[in-house]
């Protein structure tokens, strides 16, 4: 180590602290009451600074940059920005001792004689805490927490961020020590904070963060003033009264002196992330240092030993990357390695090292001898039992226990030594001097032997293994080659700063200079490669290369050098540098390129390396048929032609040496028809198929399938190569051999979209099936891969195929229990008997789970397909049936869905008149047989509660007596015997009001109808409003306006509609209903006669009738009546075939009543539309409203 005065500065002052900017281009320094500011570049005074009005004591910069801080005997506090102004000043009861900032927090500590002040940009004041004594230094941890307070008193405070104390460390020397500098460790890599205490009892030590001291003091000799790490926290500054700064390990050993100065050192800093150190005095000189950290290392074959951190030498071996560390604990001042020697030169002593055993891999080095003596020299070399030391011009070979046995004086400065081998105790030594001589000494000769002398000095040099060359570099940073013996220049290279040969090849060295690796064999050119550093050693395939501290070991594959000899054909050359380390593919250029130049020898070694049995087999032969007498080169060559794939220049070579025999057998053997027939010149393409064939079924017999497919293909076979590739499973294949093919090959292809399928790959199976046209085994592979979107799609363009789509669709929906999508993919198919068999299940279930109202639209379905089954001839008496008995049955469920809600919820949403008349339509519709799910006792308990409540007390009476003969669950038990009671109190008759009219006959109707929803006189049935189950009238109970009446035979439903569309005016009749009677059948019959025109409306002339007798008689109209009707009292319900549509006639036309176009339930007008606001659908059927279908 040593200092280089980089610029220097004198004040007049003391200058009693200083701080560099992070990033190092400026320095603060205190002088007097100023402070000043220096470019560390050059020691340019940049400005200087005032704002104090006394000395300025201590100076800190932040970490981040931004604000340094300056404190003063004035006892204030500025700080100042990065641009040199200053922003805030606040003061201290005493003069300022020193200011440190947080790394972190950024946090300012500033320290008086008597107090402690912390300050942060955030807060507005400035926190103190009192002293016990005068702090004369600080310094925070690495991680901003804690800060270390120094005192006259000989006592280190450690406080966290808020000024607590947390730990106390105190000094022997009490008070007669006084801490002058205390300083943290800024290294990252230590475990444990440290802080190194420096004090007035010349003494340096060492403590963690819980205040365990760290080893014990160490003596210095001098009051220290300042104390200072480097960044990395690997060296420590000491400065003080002994008027020089002195250099540290971190561990405390004295390294050696920075500078020497004329007055105390106040104050010494470094750099960051730099080996510059600043020194401040007390006679105000201020000095910038450069220290230069040399390269202590030695090397020999494949270890090497350098110096670590000053103190520690760490020997490596460079192959196996082993590391030893010997600590030394003192300054390492060279170092030397030989074999199993190890020499190290410290200020007072050389120690000798050995390993422990012979083993070349051993790492284990114990201490042979000491040589306790000082020695001067600028070289070291150590040998088997002496050592050798270089001062100028002398040599001196020392034994082990430090006697001199010879000396030698050269003619000029040694630039260079090296041992390069020999017997123990007779090793020679290789020296290279200033005057450009080269000599060879042994250590126990005394007479220097010169090699050669040239012009100019020698800075490397190297002497191949076989001693017969000598490289040497010079000063011009030339390297040249020379011949021992002969003393001739070989060759020489430009660009070079070190050199050496490779130990395992005469003719190999490498050298290194402006940032390349150059690698040289025998005269060829130089090998160029990117590398940093000095080339220190070469050893096989590995370059041993010195950059900046630390050996590497390269490993440079040899080609190029090994390719240049090959291309010169000096195939043994090339194998002896193959040796040295290539790669695979290196050897196996050159064994080919040494088979195809007939040199065997080297081919089967190279060939052995790669572990090529084929080759080695073949050069066997070739030997063999040698031995036998054959000398036919071209047929030698022509075999090795055909073992590389070359068959093409085999084949010539067969026909050149007249074995065409071979060439055809070679061709076959290899299923190379194609050329086997271009070199018989046959173009009989019949032959060549069958020749390809015949090797496709040989291939596909010995089990090579992916060879016979190819030739299947090549030969036109496509159904044998689609055979075989899917039972192989080679979709890529198939799909290839799909595509080539054309469409009007369809058993081909019908082969490839089978094993698509197969393979579980429809996408392909489906292009395939598109090809050739084959839409219903397309419409077959959506099905059965459930691709349901691009099987609804094919079925959009060809309707033939809807049967084979939609009834796979409504299987899979059904066995996915999505019954509603299954039962309309049944019907969309036509398969009615399935979409009925779905239906009633859905209905079952819904009326099992008590879903009355999905149980309604369900049978209202049913219904409506049996109504399509029945335009079946075959089944109409039957379908018609079941629509009538499901069409009664989504009535009834629709109503008691009502009374359902209305018993099990607590809250209902209907008026009491709404469930009084559903309850009497149930109780009338429900004569016979109850269906499933429909209980009597809630209709009952519903009729009985509503009845009493609207005053029809009779009805009540009767529901409630009914009650009685059921069984009556448990939560209705009080209710209806409560309401059994209290009935018993009310008058024994029902209101007028309550009581339906009929409005044919005009019939006041009982509540209690033993007849059902007809009236008792004319046997009309009642129509009722699927809303609320009354008759269709805003306010009243009455009977249901609506007459239905039926067209005369004769009459279509066309001519009926168009004839009610006319609207002819009335015309009065004479004669109005006339009865006629015949086959038991009963019929009223209105009269076309007309004598005069009227108001009276000929419909309704007759209503009234009292007609008498137990049968229903319809009302049958004429054409004249037909036209005399209005098309807005008409309802029509439209009915498909086979059943005819029904009439309505409204005898109350100002009472709206709406019917719905698909279910033809009669509403209130006012409902309806409300209820379709309510669910956006008919209530009964479901068909929403901006459905256009009727």
């Amino acid at each position: 180590m040593r200092a280089v005065l980089t610029w220097r500065d004198k004040v007049e002052q003391c200058v009693y602290d200083l701080a560099f900017k992070p990033d190092g281009t400026q320095l603060i320094v205190a002088a007097g009451n100023r402070l000043l500011v220096y470019d560390t570049s050059d020691g340019t005074l940049l400005q200087p600074l005032k704002g104090h009005k006394d000395t300025v004591y201590c100076v800190a910069y932040a970490k981040d940059g931004k604000r340094f801080a300056s404190g003063s005997a004035d006892k204030s506090v500025i700080i100042w920005t990065s641009k040199l102004e200053g922003i805030l000043k606040y003061t201290h009861n005493d003069s300022i001792q020193c200011v440190s900032y947080n790394p972190i927090t950024h946090q300012l500590a500033s320290c008086s004689s008597s107090d402690i002040g912390l300050w942060s940009p955030e807060q507005k004041s400035v926190s103190k805490h009192k002293s016990s004594s005068k702090i004369t230094c600080c310094s925070w941890t690495n991680d901003g927490q804690y800060l270390a307070l120094g005192m006259f008193n000989g006592v280190v405070s450690i406080r966290n961020k808020n000024g607590e104390e947390k730990v106390k460390i105190e000094r022997p020397g009490g008070s007669l020590s006084p801490i002058w500098s205390i300083s943290w460790n800024p290294s990252r890599e230590e475990r444990n904070d440290i802080l190194a205490v420096a004090d007035w009892g010349q003494k340096l030590s060492f403590y963690q963060l819980s205040g365990k001291q760290i080893g014990k003091d160490h003596s210095l000799n001098f009051d220290p003033c300042c104390i200072s790490y480097f960044t990395k926290g690997e060296y420590i500054l000491l400065g003080g009264s002994d008027k020089q700064v002195s250099l540290f390990t971190k561990d405390g050993v004295r390294l050696g002196a920075v500078g020497e100065q004329t007055s105390w050192v106040w104050t010494c800093k470094v750099k960051p992330d730099s080996n510059y150190v600043v020194v401040g005095c007390q006679d105000g000189t201020i000095s910038f240092y450069q220290l230069i950290f040399s390269t202590v290392h030695g090397l020999y074959k494949d270890r090497y030993a350098y110096r670590d951190s000053m103190t520690d030498v760490i020997v490596q071996h460079l192959i196996t990357e082993q590391k030893v560390r010997i600590k030394c604990k003192e300054l390492v001042k060279k170092i030397a390695i030989y074999k199993n020697r190890l020499a190290i030169q410290l200020p007072e002593k050389i120690l000798i090292y050995e390993l422990y055993s012979e083993d070349s891999l051993d790492m284990r080095y114990r201490v042979k001898e000491k040589i306790a003596r000082k020695f001067e020299c600028n070289l070291l070399v150590v040998c088997a039992d002496h050592i050798i030391l270089c001062q100028e011009r002398r040599l001196q070979c020392l034994s082990f226990s430090g006697v001199k046995e010879r000396e030698w004086q050269m003619e000029s400065l040694i630039r260079y030594i090296k041992v390069i081998g020999g017997p123990p105790g007779r090793e020679g030594l290789l020296v290279g001097l200033k005057n450009g001589q080269i000599l060879k000494i042994f250590v126990d000769n005394l007479f220097a032997i010169v090699l050669l002398k040239q012009a100019t000095a020698v800075r490397c040099l190297d002497m191949s293994a076989s001693r017969n060359k000598l490289a040497v570099v010079d000063e011009n940073d030339m390297c040249l080659v020379y011949d021992i013996h002969t003393k001739e220049l070989l060759f020489q290279e430009p660009n070079a700063n070190s050199v050496a040969w490779n130990t395992q090849c005469e003719d190999m060295l490498c050298f290194s200079g402006g940032g390349y690796l150059n690698i040289k064999a025998s005269t060829f050119p130089v090998h160029q490669q990117k590398l940093q550093g000095f080339v220190v050693g070469y050893n096989g395939s590995k370059i041993f290369c010195l950059h900046v501290f630390s050996m590497s070991a390269v490993e440079v594959p040899q080609s190029a050098p090994m390719y240049q000899y090959l291309d010169r054909k000096m195939f043994r050359e090339a194998y002896q540098i193959a040796c040295l380390g290539v790669t695979d593919a290196d050897w196996r250029e050159l064994a080919m390129e040494a088979l195809e130049g007939l040199e065997f020898e080297t081919a089967k070694k190279a060939f052995t390396r790669v572990q090529d049995l084929r080759y080695l087999e073949l050069i066997n032969s070739i030997e063999e048929r040698k031995k036998r007498g054959e000398t036919n080169n071209d047929l030698f060559l022509a075999d090795v032609f055909s073992y590389q794939g070359k068959f093409h220049e085999a084949a010539k070579l067969y026909k050149r040496s007249g074995h065409e025999n071979l060439a055809l057998d070679m061709y076959t053997e290899l299923r190379m028809f194609e050329y086997a027939k271009d070199f018989l010149g046959s173009e009989d393409p019949k032959e060549t198929k069958m020749l390809i064939t015949k090797q496709a079924d040989w291939a596909r017999n010995i089990n090579e399938p992916k060879a016979a497919v190819e030739m299947y293909i090549s030969a036109g076979e496509h159904c044998k190569a689609i055979e075989i590739s899917g039972e192989h499973g080679w979709v890529d294949m198939l799909i290839d051999i799909a595509r080539k093919l054309d469409k009007a090959e369809r058993e081909p292809l019908l082969m490839c979209a089978h094993f698509f399928k197969k393979l579980d790959n429809p996408g392909y199976a489906a292009e395939t099936y598109l090809k050739i046209g084959d839409l219903k085994s397309l419409v077959q592979l959506h099905v059965e891969t459930q691709r349901w979107d691009e099987a609804f799609a094919l079925g959009e363009k060809h309707p033939e195929f809807k049967d084979d789509i939609y009834v796979p669709y409504a299987q899979w929906l059904a066995e996915n229990d999505r019954f509603e999508e299954a039962q309309k993919a049944f019907h969309k198919a036509g398969r009615q008997g399935e979409a009925v068999r779905v239906l009633e299940q859905l209905t079952h279930n819904a009326v099992v789970e008590s879903r009355f109202s999905d149980a309604a639209y369900y049978y209202w379905m049913l219904s409506m397909q049996c109504l399509d089954i029945a335009q079946d001839p075959a089944q109409k008496e039957v379908m018609l049936s079941k629509f009538h008995h499901f069409q009664h049955l989504a009535e009834l469920y629709h109503g008691y869905h009502v009374i359902h809600r209305y018993v099990e919820e607590p809250f209902s949403f209907h008026l009491p008149e709404t469930l009084f008349n559903i309850s009497r339509f149930l109780l009338h519709s429900l004569t016979k047989d109850t269906p499933l799910g429909i209980s009597k006792v809630n209709t009952l308990f519903t009729l009985a509660k509503q009845s009493k409540a609207l005053g029809a007390y009779k009805l009540a009476r009767h529901a409630y007596d009914k009650l009685q003969g059921l069984q009556i669950p448990a939560r209705f038990q009080k209710s209806i015997e409560l309401g059994s009671l209290t009935i018993r109190s009310k008058p024994f008759h029902d209101s007028e009001e309550l009581v339906p009219l009929c409005y044919r006959c005009s019939t006041n109707n009982p509540l209690l109808n033993n007849l059902g929803n007809v009236c008792i006189n004319c046997r009309q049935p009642f129509v009722f409003s699927a809303s609320s189950y009354a008759p269709p009238l805003p306010v009243s109970a009455e009977v249901l306006h609506l007459v239905e009446f039926y067209l005369e035979e004769g009459i279509t439903d066309e001519e009926a509609v168009s004839l009610i569309d006319l609207e002819a005016p009335r015309l009065k009749r004479e004669n109005k209903w006339q009865e006629i009677t015949s086959n038991n059948a009963q019929t009223l019959r209105l009269d076309e006669s007309m004598d005069s025109v009227g108001d009276d409306d000929p419909f309704t002339a007759k209503l009234s009738f009292e007609q008498g007798g137990s049968e229903f008689v319809p009302v049958v109209v004429s054409r004249s009546v037909l036209r005399s009707m209005s098309r807005r009292d008409v309802l029509i319900k439209r009915w498909p075939p086979p059943l005819r549509w029904q009439y309505f006639r409204s005898l109350l036309p100002d009472a709206s009543i709406t019917m719905c176009p698909s279910c033809f339930q009669m509403f209130h007008s006012e409902d309806y539309e409300l209820l379709l606001l309510q669910h956006t659908c008919c209530p009964y059927c479901r068909r929403r409203m901006d459905d256009p279908s009727p």
